[in-house]
């Protein structure tokens, strides 16, 4: 059977599927139907258990090298406190995996709540009312104002019929539905007139329609179908990481051949070779877990849900941690336009009358016709507490008096409805025969062409006259300039009557009409909006408009917007153009191309693959079920908190809870700063462990005396973890959304990170070696060997470890001078310095030295170490200096 149902004829449908029109299917025909479709509803792909998650969580390289870090650690060091603080991590990180994993499930499953649980269908003659998953091609399902289309449907029968599909095609306003079969080979979905889709809502009148598709032959199912094959995308976060882990493994095994090779052959003939190499093996593995930050993962875990909070005070309510570093690489925002760039809401922008077209700001008089035809011709209810229910195009008419100040409730008390001749798509007119202080007033509202047809006077300040061919052709030149800014116009007229019509009908309602005036409508773009594109173009970050509204709707509202320059034709492409593109030319042209129109899911899946291929990472917004395959594919998908179905945030890594555009780039902006404090914070902590490395490594090789296990373990404990913490609390950086975004390409190491950990490693480890030496040289206890190697140590391990605290206020900037007036606006991080620098300066009390293995230091002594601290910072400002000028030049 051909797809194209919308181009045949409705008795060429109920033979292709062995229906009736006026009687239904047989009794005796369902169950083999049933058999053959299945259960009309939306399956999903199977479940991975709790488990199954779990374990895919240690396929992570850096979690691989963390275990096996572990394991050397513990049984081969025999540090089993490493070890066990390195398993606690890893397993954590695993927990909130598993956790943060369920997005297709929760889409499917809004999917499948969406769906009406009964309908009213037509069998053997009958009217019965059955579960809709029971429903099979063939079946004739009858509609009415407030249903959800339980299947797709190809209308038999349409009465004034209106169905809501802005979730399913992005169109802004409710699709006029008829019969008719339409002469075209391929439509989009918006413009297929004649069909209905499940999960769509009916919001006027009634229909009925024969069953063509169910369960995931559907269109919604189509989605659903997506949604289980689209593959999740690697965040830029998780590719960072694993790099990282990838270089710390090469890093650890080339650390671990040296020492052992050069111990090895150094020491040779000093103890028993099986002996020695035994030592110099627990020695390489003793650096190599030294050189693994294994707080690592969880200090990344930590600044990203710290950046959730952040983020969530700003309206963005992160569903996945990654997602928060991942705003910050966006170099393409494809944005929906109906809801996100826009109100979703119709407005009444501009009146014409008298000539004249008015903004909606300027005052009305409270008796002009034109503004009466809005209120009277209209089936929108108001309450007591004047909220809006009905049509989004009737409501933006009242919400206009409402804002002209006119009284409704009085209008529409004063001018009782008596008859009406209700909308129809052939006639594309409504009119209502209303009192009006003794006589009668009809007011019409419609398409203009059509009104015109019945118009045979005019309305001018007041006066009434016979219209003339010239003035009508000056009133469709309005409405054509109205439709070339986007609007949705309607013509407005009205008659004075005396009696009521025996039969009201187009044919005497609907005559000689006087003409009132136009009225233009449309769903205008957010105000802040606008400013929020020029703030992401001004970051390196491109907008590009992707809806499946029509084309001049999305080019005039982009222009608006600033996504466009006026124009700027060649820039628009339609989704029946999309579908002559191969994805090889898409691929190569996307970039060609600002503004898409009139697409289909498939399309906008095609779109956000075709920027990633270029390398982009791709932020999509969306609101709809559409838009849930592409919310998927995108590297960060932005789901919609008001206005959102619960399928789009399902699929979403974000939801935007006041829906607002501008809401994102803030996120971006949050962006960038975690993925600048997750840089600092590595830049910390590889750098100390390198410091740490170099030191122990050298002092080995040279045969000095080495920091005890116990030592470094407390250095760790009290520099890895508080420090780092605090770093990821920095404030956004001056100037942060004048940069570029960093590209896919970019880690943890660009930016001139890794040069700055090899440097500020080696120089901290030289400083703590020159402190070492010093100790040797000078003290209290100079000609007895032992208790001044006993000073020099306690020197080393303290310098080693408060070294570190002052080089945090390094790491607070990557190439920026920590001196400024912004160097301790971060209170969290003064108190978590002073805390650890308490910590660790604690060894030095009575009763802690024996513990530690160290000796009591004099004043002197103290000012050596303090020294070296100060030391590692004007250092490494001088060299930023240095880079700084070399960046200028």
């Amino acid at each position: 059977m051909p797809r194209n149902f919308y181009n045949q004829k409705i008795e060429d449908v109920a033979k292709d599927f062995a229906t009736s029109v006026s009687s239904g299917l047989k009794a005796s025909q369902i169950d083999g139907l049933r058999a053959q479709y299945g259960s009309n509803s939306l399956t999903s792909k199977k479940k991975v258990s709790i488990w199954q998650r779990f374990l895919a969580q240690f396929k992570d390289f850096m979690i691989i090298v963390l275990i096996v870090a572990a394991l050397l650690s513990g049984f081969v060091a025999q540090e089993w406190t490493d070890a066990a603080i390195i398993m606690i991590v890893v397993i954590l990180n695993a927990v909130l995996g598993v956790f943060q994993e369920t997005r297709s499930e929760e889409a499917i499953n809004a999917l499948k709540k969406m769906a009406t649980p009964n309908a009213h269908v037509r069998r053997d003659g009958q009217i019965v009312e059955i579960p809709s998953t029971e429903l099979v091609p063939g079946d004739v399902v009858l509609l009415e104002a407030g249903d959800v289309v339980p299947a797709d449907l190809r209308l038999t029968l349409t009465k004034s019929l209106k169905i809501e599909e802005s979730a399913l095609t992005g169109e802004s306003v409710p699709v006029d539905k008829d019969s008719e079969p339409v002469n075209e080979k391929k439509l989009a979905l918006a413009d297929q007139d004649n069909m209905a889709f499940a999960n769509t809502n009916v919001t006027y009148g009634r229909g009925e329609g024969i069953v063509t598709a169910t369960g995931m032959t559907t269109e919604v199912g189509k989605i659903a179908t997506m949604l289980n094959n689209t593959d999740e995308t690697d965040t830029p976060l998780k590719r960072n990481l694993n790099q990282l882990g990838k270089t710390l493994t090469i890093m650890i095994l080339l650390i671990c051949a040296v020492v052992f090779v050069v111990g090895f052959f150094t020491k040779k003939g000093t103890e028993p070779t099986d002996k020695l190499a035994i030592d110099m093996f627990l020695v390489a593995v003793s650096l190599a877990v030294a050189a693994i930050p294994e707080g690592l993962p969880a200090i990344v875990t930590i600044i990203l849900a710290l950046g959730t909070q952040v983020m969530a005070k700003h309206n963005s309510i992160v569903r996945k941690l990654p997602a928060v570093e991942t705003l910050g690489a966006t170099d393409i925002i494809c944005s929906d336009k109906t809801g996100t760039l826009t109100q979703n809401k119709m407005t009444v922008e501009q009146v014409y009358y008298d000539n004249q077209v008015h903004n909606s700001s300027n005052s009305i008089n409270h008796d002009n016709h034109a503004l009466m035809a809005m209120v009277l011709a209209n089936d929108s209810k108001l309450d007591d507490n004047n909220q809006l229910l009905g049509d989004p195009t009737e409501t933006a008419l009242i919400q206009y008096a409402l804002d002209q100040k006119i009284d409704v409730h009085n209008l529409l008390a004063n001018h009782k409805r008596l008859q009406e001749v209700p909308f129809d798509s052939g006639r594309k007119l409504m009119s209502t025969i209303n009192e009006d202080s003794g006589q009668y007033f009809v007011a019409v509202k419609g398409a203009p062409d059509q009104l015109l047809k019945r118009v045979t006077r005019i309305e001018l300040d007041g006066k009434v006259s016979e219209i003339t061919e010239k003035q009508k052709d000056e009133i469709m030149l309005s409405n054509q300039n109205m439709a070339k800014n986007a609007l949705r116009v309607l013509g407005l007229a009205y008659k004075p009557v005396e009696q009521l019509y025996d039969d009201p009908a187009t044919d005497n309602v609907e005559q000689d009409l006087i003409f009132a005036g136009l009225v233009g409508m449309i769903d205008p773009e957010r105000p802040e909006a606008k400013e929020a594109i020029k703030e992401a173009h001004s970051a390196g970050i491109r907008t590009v408009m992707i809806t499946g509204d029509f084309q001049v709707t999305a080019q005039a509202i982009a222009e608006r917007l600033g996504i466009l320059k006026p124009g700027q034709d060649e820039r628009v492409v339609t989704g029946a153009q999309l579908d002559e593109f191969s994805d090889e030319y898409l691929e190569k042209h996307v970039a060609d191309f600002d503004v898409y129109a009139r697409v289909s899911p498939e399309h906008k899946v095609r779109i956000v693959k075709a920027w990633q291929a270029q390398g982009k990472i791709v932020a999509m917004t969306g609101d709809g079920v559409n838009d849930a395959p592409s919310l998927k594919q995108a590297d960060i998908g932005i789901g919609m908190g008001i206005t959102g179905t619960e399928v789009s945030k399902g699929a979403s890594d974000m939801v935007l809870a006041d829906d607002n555009f501008a809401t994102i780039v803030e996120a971006v902006k949050q962006g960038r700063k975690v993925f600048s404090n997750i840089q600092k914070a590595i830049l910390y902590l590889m750098s100390c462990n390198v410091g740490e490395v170099l030191t122990v490594f050298m002092m080995t090789m040279l045969g000095w005396d080495i920091l005890a296990p116990v030592q470094l373990l407390w250095i760790n404990l009290v520099t890895d973890t508080l420090p780092a913490i605090a770093l990821g609390l920095e404030p956004v950086e001056k100037g942060i959304m004048k940069r570029t975004p960093r590209g896919k390409k970019s880690n943890f190491f660009s930016g001139g990170v890794a040069s700055s950990i090899v440097y500020q490693g080696i120089l901290e480890g030289v400083i703590v070696l020159t402190t070492y030496q010093l100790g040797l040289n000078f003290g209290p206890h100079m000609g007895n060997a032992n208790l001044q190697h006993a000073d020099a140590l306690t020197m080393a391990f303290l310098t080693l470890g408060l070294i570190q605290l002052f080089h945090a206020f390094n790491s607070k900037y990557i190439h920026q001078s920590v001196f400024s007036k912004r160097t301790f606006a971060n209170k969290w991080f003064n108190w978590a310095i002073l805390i650890s620098a308490v910590v660790m300066a604690a060894v030095e009390l009575p009763f802690m030295t024996k513990f530690f293995d160290v000796t009591e230091l004099n004043s002197t002594q103290w000012l050596i170490v303090l020294g070296a601290g100060i030391c590692m910072i004007v250092i490494v400002e001088i060299v930023k200096a240095f880079q700084r000028l070399a960046g200028k030049k």
